[in-house]
Parts: C-alpha cells; sequence; structure tokens
C-alpha cells in the first residue's frame, strides 16, 4: 500500500506540469488580456495601455512568462500576481480555500447520508409507493439546474419568514471574532448552500446507489447464500458491502465537481468561495489567477481519486492484494 501511495505521489508530478502548460495554453487562447480591456475606456489612451502591459509583463513572449510563472510555483511557492485586486494570487486563494473546502465536505457528508440510506431502501421496495416518490426527486434533482434551485429554496425561506438570506453571515457578525453568537448564526445560513449544492448529487448518487442493488440483488452468490439458509439481514449485508463500492470511485471525483460545478451557484448565494472568484478573474483576464484555479482543481481530482482508491482498498481485501 505504501509503494501504491508513493508511486501515485510521482505520478502527480509530471502530471500536474502537463496539466499546467494546457492551462497556460487555455488562458493564452483568451482575446485579449487584462491591460487591453481599458483599450475600450476614452479616459485610457493607447499609449497607456502599452505602459501598463509592460508594468504586468504582459509584453513578453507566452513562453517566457509561463516559466516565469512556473519558476515561482517552484522555487517560491510564488503563484503570481493578480491584476485585478493587485495582491499576490497564493493569498487570494488562501482566503478562500477554507470556507470552499468546509462546504464541499459538508456537501459531500449530506450527499451520503441521505442518499445512501434512500438508495438502499428503494432498491429494497421496488415499485411502492415510498420507490416511487425517491425516484421523482432523484429524476427533479438531476434536471432542475442548481441555481434555479438556490432561488427556489431563497424564495421559500423568505416565505417562511426569514430575513438574512445569501452570504453565510448576517451584516452584524461579518468580520466580527468568532462567539457562540456568530457560530449560531453561520447554522443558520450555511444549510442552504449546503442543502442546494448537495441536492442535483445527492439524486445521482442515489439512483446510482439503487442501479448497484438491483444488479447484486440478482447475481449468483446471493442467491447463493440464501440457498445455505442465511438470515435476509446477513444476506442485505453481502448485498450493500459490493453496491456501494463503485460509490467510492464517485466520491473522489466529487470534491473538484463541487468546486468548479457550483459557480452561479455560488454567485446566486453570494457564497465567500473560489467558484465566483474564478468567474471574476475570467472576466477581468487575471492570467495567473485563472490558472491557478484551474491548478487546484487538477490537484483536488488527482487528490480524490487517490483518496477514492486507498478507501476501495481497505473496504475491498480483493482490490487491496491486487
Amino acid at each position: 500500500m505504501t509503494t501504491f501511495i508513493i508511486r501515485r505521489l510521482l505520478i502527480m508530478i509530471p502530471m500536474m506540469f502537463l496539466i499546467s502548460v494546457i492551462c497556460f495554453i487555455i488562458t493564452e487562447l483568451q482575446p485579449g488580456d487584462f491591460a487591453t480591456q481599458y483599450l475600450n475606456n476614452p479616459r485610457v489612451s493607447p499609449e497607456q495601455v502599452i505602459e501598463l502591459q509592460k508594468s504586468l509583463g504582459l509584453d513578453k513572449p507566452p513562453v517566457q512568462r509561463y516559466f516565469m510563472w512556473i519558476k515561482g510555483i517552484i522555487t517560491r511557492g510564488d503563484f503570481g500576481y493578480s491584476f485585478a485586486y493587485k495582491r499576490p494570487v497564493g493569498e487570494l486563494i488562501w482566503e478562500r480555500m477554507g470556507w470552499t473546502v468546509s462546504i464541499a465536505i459538508l456537501t459531500i457528508i449530506f450527499q451520503w447520508i441521505i442518499a445512501i440510506p434512500a438508495g438502499i431502501y428503494t432498491s429494497f421496495h421496488q415499485y411502492t409507493a415510498g420507490d416511487y416518490i425517491l425516484t421523482f426527486i432523484g429524476f427533479l434533482g438531476i434536471s432542475v439546474p442548481v441555481f434555479f434551485l438556490a432561488l427556489v429554496f431563497m424564495w421559500l425561506a423568505l416565505q417562511m419568514g426569514a430575513t438574512s438570506l445569501g452570504g453565510l453571515f448576517s451584516a452584524e457578525y461579518m468580520g466580527a471574532p468568532w462567539s457562540w453568537a456568530k457560530l449560531l448564526d453561520l447554522l443558520k445560513h450555511i444549510w442552504l448552500p449546503i442543502v442546494v449544492i448537495g441536492f442535483s448529487g445527492l439524486a445521482g448518487l442515489m439512483r446510482v446507489m439503487r442501479g448497484n442493488m438491483l444488479d447484486v440483488i440478482n447475481a449468483p452468490f446471493v442467491t447463493s447464500l440464501k440457498a445455505r439458509g442465511l438470515e435476509d439481514q446477513v444476506v442485505r449485508r453481502h448485498v450493500i458491502k459490493n453496491a456501494i463500492n463503485p460509490l467510492v470511485s464517485i466520491a473522489g471525483m466529487q470534491l473538484p465537481e463541487i468546486f468548479s460545478g457550483t459557480i452561479i451557484t455560488s454567485i446566486v448565494l453570494n457564497l465567500p468561495t473560489m467558484g465566483p472568484f474564478f468567474y471574476n478573474a475570467l472576466l477581468n483576464h487575471d492570467q495567473y489567477l485563472v490558472m491557478t484555479f484551474l491548478m487546484f482543481i487538477a490537484f483536488m481530482t488527482q487528490i480524490g481519486n487517490l483518496l477514492a482508491d486507498i478507501a476501495l482498498a481497505i473496504l475491498d481485501p480483493r482490490i487491496r492484494i491486487s
């Protein structure tokens, strides 16, 4: 297991280098740069735009800028400078990292706590009223856009008497030191993004779990276990254990998917996460900020897949031996 983990971590190094090249090429294909957006401003002359490009290093050849950027990452941990915010990219990313990861992890926990039992229930109670209701909810969660669901939940919360929606804190607690009152205020706000962001993923997981369970229930080894006279509870335990393995693999992809797939939802809910930050960086041609965010998503994808493989090896001896 240790050798496997070390080998996977070593493979990540050239993979991240290749991803950095792709990220740089993608951002270079975007027309214009941070300075050229001021050409439409009548108060800024073309000469001033040229001077701005020189001061930001945007007049240098693309290859030279890439190697300067990658050298800063390797030697100093410097991910570049944000043109729009006039601050180091690392500081800006780190400020939003905590809330981004926290909301993502809580969302995944919420999805699994609801989806796994629901999938198990619907598989053992096929074509019942409960199965039809949960299946309908599942299809609804898959088909309805998450940002629209956010608007619906905000409207429902307002109808129920809520006075402060959006963000993670009320106005009086923003910037205030931590206290029990601020923690309580956070809990009053954070449930909305967790439920909204988690609903679509919850529906998909429930459908996958239901399908896996039905496949395993009809497997020959389950028939053999029943023929041996094992109790239904023991048989169900074996069925669930075998059906849950594919979901562990899916879990490895959930973390980066939540980061990158909920940008519009985060804007609607006014969340201090990296999604809206990335969107603004794209609009402002903030190249180094965009590339760092893409690199972060790629890194989280590889880490998620590694953790999923480790979890599978722990759960399934066959995978551990192989």
